[in-house]
């Protein structure tokens, strides 16, 4: 009597861990499938910034045009303004390195 009982859960049981296994692999399948988010400058600063560093900040090349620059400073301004809660220091920052990209030289009104 026993017997029937074991194998309809053992069957039940099976089935529920092999949807599970299903829709875990759909939802894998579809997250490894979108393209990767950019990746921002991860470093802290440095005393004096160089070129180098002002393209990594931006997210650009060195040699970058005057639009690409452009685009980059607003778009990483949008996500670091100090209105909606970014930093005044890294907004500093990021002007400084559009400063320098552009060919003006680091300008004297930043006060860090």
């Amino acid at each position: 009597m026993a017997t029937p009982l074991i194998a309809g859960l053992s069957v039940a049981a099976a089935a529920m861990s092999g949807r599970y296994m299903i829709r875990a692999w759909q939802t894998f399948r579809t997250r490894a499938a979108m393209p990767r988010v950019r990746r921002f400058y991860p470093g802290g600063f440095q005393g004096e910034m160089n070129r180098r560093e002002a393209a990594l900040i931006l997210g650009v090349r060195e040699r970058a045009t005057v639009d690409k620059i452009k685009e980059a400073h607003r778009r990483v301004m949008v996500a670091n303004h100090p209105d909606a809660g970014g930093s005044h220091y890294v907004a500093s920052k990021i002007n400084e390195a559009k400063d320098i990209l552009m060919g003006k030289g680091k300008s004297g009104a930043s006060v860090f």
